[in-house]
This record gives structure tokens, C-alpha cells and sequence, in this order.
């Protein structure tokens, strides 16, 4: 799963499927420099796409078609560390495009390496929203331009939960359990999140805690202020109720994300922990399913997991500043964010354009476009890769009933000081 979603959109399985089917490096259009009919110069601009051919042709269509001596010759990536690594190694070795996608997963990289323009200046950068311009600065300098977020709660089965008499979300993590219990009672495998990484429900129920401390958690964890042991073992102890109670089976430490999505499509269970990514998919997929998203459920107050979406990049040592710019502050405005927003149903947040969503989406609008979301990876200041292989592992091991969310935690401090801190 993508972090952007990913990430990732970290998109979701039918955007990938679309962008693996794509040639690895497919050519919306290649033209030299040559001089157009009203005799001015015509720019070649380079771009490395997050997003498949099928979701972004129409963007770049009415792109070119405002600015007539701009052509765009894009590469198709295929996301996340496909589309990273081979990032990477074009940047390393000079050969990137004039622009690019800047992720939670390369931020570090791209912005501690000055392979990007910093944007502060640019027109469109009032336009941002406040959680996708801190997403991707550094330093007071913002490296990247996103123009939407994404939303992770529980998306849920409403003909199914009808038949435990559900009326309302739940207002506490007991509660939910409780829940659970209901539709298991009845005959109804109740929840499922998949365990390839840190779950949606968890990321929120840490998402509180960072919330309570003002959102500094993650900073003081890092500066040796508080530990891991002292702020996750909680939401970790309140998670594993799942588990204990019996409200979700330990069967799920082996379930990736698609296996989940399809059991949900099947029909065959209630609730699963995803993020808006996924909506569109399953909808493809299972038209037929009556569906709607709810915040997880905290002691006493909610919460969504979530992250800005991967955002536009100018490469800093692009001979083509000028159409790079343009082309930026075009997918920024409105009309370009409008051709997005339609071609992907995506929770855009830029300030001068407002999304029509999915009713689905509703309940977590408000708060994806305030930023009002947590993902652990996305807020770590460093070692995220490394600290979240590790988080994902110990996770495992929980579900299964091998470890406590006490060792969970002091083995993440443990991680960490092995890291550097």
C-alpha cells in the first residue's frame, strides 16, 4: 500500500493494474524543438507520471491545449518503489525529467539532495493546502505541490450491518467491538484490514494520541522527548482488542491488501479498514454493494487515518524552468485540478476549486481537506522505511498472539536507536 494512498493514492489496485499494463515508458508525445506555424518556439517538457495514461490523457490534453507551444513527452511509472527507485537513479545520474513526483517515501531524498526547485515563489503556492505544503517542505522551503489527500477509515457493507440493527457509527473503540461481536453472533465475519503494513484503524487510534500532544508526537519521539513505549502502547493495547475478543480473526496476519479488498467485493465480510483510494475499485467491482466510510473509533472521540497525496516537482536542474512552471501552476488551477478530480474521484485541496465526491466520501471530506488525518510513515522525520518494515513485522507477530502492544512499542525505541535516533 502506498503511503500517498498510498498514496498510493499509495492508487489503488485498479489504477496499478491500468499503469502496469502501460508500456514501462510510454510517449504521450515526443517532438524536438522545432518552430510552430506562428513561427515561436516549440518546448519539449519531460514528465514522469505517478498516475496511468487512462487517468492523466486528459489533463495533459487541456494543458496543451492552453499552451500550444508546450508539447509533453511522459513516462509512465509504476508506483511506489518502481516508480522511486527508478526516480532515483535518473536523478543520480542527471537524467530525471523536467518535472516529477515527490512522495512520502523519497521526500528525504529528493529535498536533502536539492534534485528540486523549491516552489515558495511560484504563483499557485497560496493555493496549497496548509497540510500539503508542510507535507513537503523543508527548511521553510516547499519542494513539492500536491493537490489532493486521502482519507482512511472503515468502509463498511450497509445491507450486511443491517442485519445486526445498525443505525449510527460507533462512538467508541468498545463499542466497535462490540459491534464486531454482533455481526460475528450472527453469522457475519465482522472485519478485516490487512497485515502488510501499519493498519488504517491503528494509524488512527495513534492519530489521537498525536492529536492530544498537538501534534507534536512524532518530533519528540525523534528528539528523545518521549518514546514510542510511552505514546503507542495504548493505541496499541486498545487495537489488539480485536484480536483477544475474537472480533477479527489472527487468520488476517497473512492477508494482503488485495486479499482483503476481494473478500469485501464477495460480499464475504462486513468491514474492512481502507482508504478512499479504494472506493472506486471495489464500486467497479461490486456495483451492487450499498457502501459508506466511518472515522475509527477512539476512548472517546474519532478519528481518520491519512495522508497528502504524492505532489508535482520541478527538477532543479531542468533546462526548460519556464514550461516546467507553466505546467505546474496549470495542474494547481482550477481548471486543471477539475480534469483531475474527474478523471480520478480524488478528495482534492487546493482552496479555490471544491470537489463533488462520492456520497461515500462525505464523512471524511471535511476532514482530509483540513488535513486532519495521521499516518505514521508519512510523519516520521526520518527512517520511515526502515521504521516501518520493523512496525509492520512486530504487528504481525501481535496479531498472531506472539508478542504484547508493550514489546510492540519498546522494540519500535529499540529500532530507533539502532537507526541513529
Amino acid at each position: 500500500m502506498s503511503l500517498f494512498r498510498r498514496s498510493t493514492p499509495r492508487g489503488a489496485r485498479a489504477r496499478a493494474i491500468i499503469a502496469i499494463g502501460t508500456a514501462a515508458v510510454a510517449i504521450v508525445a515526443m517532438a524536438g524543438c522545432a518552430t510552430s506555424n506562428s513561427g515561436s518556439t516549440k518546448t519539449t517538457l519531460s514528465f514522469y507520471s505517478w498516475d496511468a495514461a487512462a487517468t492523466m490523457k486528459p489533463v495533459f490534453a487541456e494543458f496543451e491545449k492552453e499552451n500550444p507551444n508546450i508539447t509533453l513527452q511522459v513516462t509512465y511509472g509504476t508506483p511506489v518503489q518502481g516508480y522511486i527507485s527508478t526516480l532515483q537513479t535518473h536523478l543520480n545520474s542527471g537524467t530525471a525529467q523536467d518535472v516529477f513526483i515527490i512522495t512520502a517515501e523519497n521526500k528525504q531524498q529528493i529535498m536533502d539532495g536539492g534534485f528540486a526547485k523549491p516552489l515558495n515563489s511560484e504563483p499557485f503556492i497560496s493555493n496549497l493546502a496548509p497540510a500539503a505544503k508542510a507535507t513537503y517542505t523543508k527548511a521553510g522551503k516547499v519542494y513539492g505541490a500536491a493537490i489532493s489527500s486521502w482519507g482512511g477509515g472503515i468502509l463498511y457493507n450497509k445491507d450486511l450491518l443491517a442485519k445486526v440493527g445498525f443505525s449510527a457509527p460507533p462512538k467508541t473503540w468498545d463499542d466497535f467491538i462490540d459491534l464486531c461481536l454482533k455481526l460475528k453472533a450472527a453469522g457475519i465475519t465482522p472485519f478485516y484490514e490487512p497485515a502488510d503494513g501499519i493498519s488504517v484503524s491503528l494509524a488512527a487510534l495513534v492519530g489521537l494520541e498525536n492529536a492530544k500532544l498537538g501534534g507534536k508526537m512524532d518530533a519528540e519521539i525523534f528528539s528523545g522527548k518521549t518514546t514510542f513505549a510511552k505514546t503507542w502502547t495504548g493505541a496499541l493495547t486498545q487495537w489488539n482488542k480485536l484480536f483477544t475478543s475474537g472480533a477479527e480473526s489472527r487468520s488476517v496476519a497473512g492477508l494482503t491488501g488485495d486479499q482483503v479488498t476481494a473478500e469485501f467485493e464477495k460480499g464475504n465480510v462486513a468491514m474492512i479498514g481502507t482508504g478512499s483510494w479504494a472506493l472506486g475499485g471495489i464500486q467497479t467491482a461490486a456495483p451492487s454493494l450499498k457502501l459508506d466510510f466511518m472515522a475509527i473509533p477512539g476512548a472517546s472521540s474519532s478519528y481518520w487515518a491519512g495522508a497528502v497525496s504524492p505532489g508535482y516537482a520541478i527538477n532543479a536542474k531542468t533546462s526548460h524552468l519556464a514550461a516546467a512552471e507553466k505546467f505546474v501552476t496549470f495542474l494547481q488551477s482550477t481548471k486543471g485540478v477539475a480534469a483531475y478530480q474527474k478523471a480520478t474521484a480524488s478528495i482534492t485541496t487546493t482552496k479555490d476549486f471544491t470537489p463533488t465526491l462520492d456520497p461515500a466520501l462525505s464523512t471524511m471530506a471535511a476532514a482530509v481537506r483540513n488535513g486532519e488525518f495521521y499516518l505514521p510513515q508519512v510523519s516520521w522525520p526520518k527512517n520511515s522505511a526502515a521504521l516501518n518494515t520493523e512496525a509492520t513485522a512486530q504487528l504481525q507477530e501481535l496479531i498472531q498472539g506472539k508478542t504484547t502492544p508493550a514489546a510492540v512499542a519498546a522494540d519500535l525505541d529499540t529500532k530507533l536507536k539502532t537507526l541513529g535516533g
